[in-house]
């Protein structure tokens, strides 16, 4: 009994009664029908009744299927499976990512503000020692948006063209006599942008208007009232020389102005920002200079540095830090003063 199994499953014995070989071979080895081909009623007809290469017939394997023999595929109708699968197209389609887009309040903007730049709106809030009057309490409530964009999505290095609102309140507040208001600079505007690759520029408009405090005007009675207003068109323009490293200048020119402004002034500065977006954050340095017609010339000089953390998707930046400035008053309202800063902050920027 062994050995007739045996000897049936080579093929060597082979009798069509013997109950070994009816057990063990296939009462229909072959389909009678392989697959179906569709005529012109819509309904199926019978195909070739002889098997396919690479089916089994009794007890023996024939040839390898291959890709184009319809028994590979037998839900296929007949003359679908001709050929073997094109493989190449079978691969993942690359996807561009940078395909311009119109967006509606975008995310990110393509031209940053400048991290030393002591008049961008921006959130902050620094306590600084003043060399001749003691300590002032400098703070920034403000922010600038996207409103439209054509180019990429998203904050993280975006390119195209943007259009940007800013706006802010920058206080000057004496904490040494009850947290007055000293003075505030009020800021709005509209800034068109651009960026490719590491160059970023800019064109706008902006309007600043100066207030000194009531409480101060209260305690310095004679101190001159100067209604301190610009409304200019500038430009600017931006390079990245490395990811972390930035180099950037600024022309503005007043078109209105009123008192004791005057037309010109340049900005100009470098800054090192880490790209670090983990939990420990990454350094930051930045140099500011300034440079305005009413003050004379003379230029004002910003320096900050320090830690800050940036977020994954949003790029927003939140820092903490020293700042060092010199030159004419901060406050606009102060036309004709100057001073040195020293201290430290916060600052948020969009």
């Amino acid at each position: 009994m062994l050995l007739a199994l045996l000897l049936s499953r080579i093929g060597l014995a082979q009798s069509p009664g013997s109950p070994v070989d009816s057990l063990y071979r296939p009462h229909s080895p072959v389909p009678t029908t392989y697959g179906t081909e569709y005529g012109s009623s819509g309904g199926p007809s019978s195909m070739p009744q002889s098997p396919p290469s690479g089916v089994y017939s009794g007890h023996s394997f024939l040839t390898t299927p291959q890709l184009n023999d319809p028994a590979c595929y037998p839900d296929y109708p007949a003359g679908v499976i001709s050929s073997p699968p094109d493989i190449r197209a079978m691969q993942p389609v690359a996807i561009d990512w940078h395909q311009p887009e119109v967006a509606i309040l975008p995310q990110g903007l393509l031209y940053k503000s400048y991290l030393a730049g002591e008049k961008e709106p921006r959130i902050s809030s620094a306590y600084l020692v003043e060399d001749e009057r003691g300590l002032v309490w400098d703070v920034t409530l403000g922010g600038r948006v996207g409103l439209w964009r054509y180019g990429t999505p998203g904050a993280v290095d975006p390119q195209g063209f943007q259009l940007d609102l800013e706006g802010g309140a920058m206080v000057r507040l004496d904490p040494e006599e009850e947290t007055d208001v000293e003075a505030a600079d009020f800021r709005f505007g509209f800034l068109m942008t651009w960026r490719e690759g590491p160059w970023a520029t800019k064109a706008g408009y902006y309007h600043v208007s100066s207030h000194l405090g009531d409480e101060f005007l209260l305690r310095n009675p004679g101190f001159p009232r100067r209604n301190y207003v610009r409304d200019s068109a500038l430009a600017g323009i931006s390079f990245d020389a490395t990811p972390e490293v930035r180099l950037y200048s600024e022309v503005a020119y007043a078109i209105g102005h009123e008192g004791g402004a005057l037309p010109l002034e340049f900005q100009y500065g470098t800054e090192y920002s880490s790209r670090a977006t983990g939990s420990w954050g990454g350094p930051y340095a930045a140099i500011n200079g300034h440079t305005r017609e009413d003050q004379g010339w003379i230029t004002g000089v910003n320096i900050v540095s320090g830690w800050q953390w940036l977020g994954v998707e949003s790029r927003h930046r939140f820092r903490v830090g020293m700042q060092y400035y010199h030159g004419p008053a901060l406050q606009y309202s102060f036309v004709g003063r100057r001073e040195t800063l020293l201290g430290g902050g916060l600052w948020f920027d969009y």
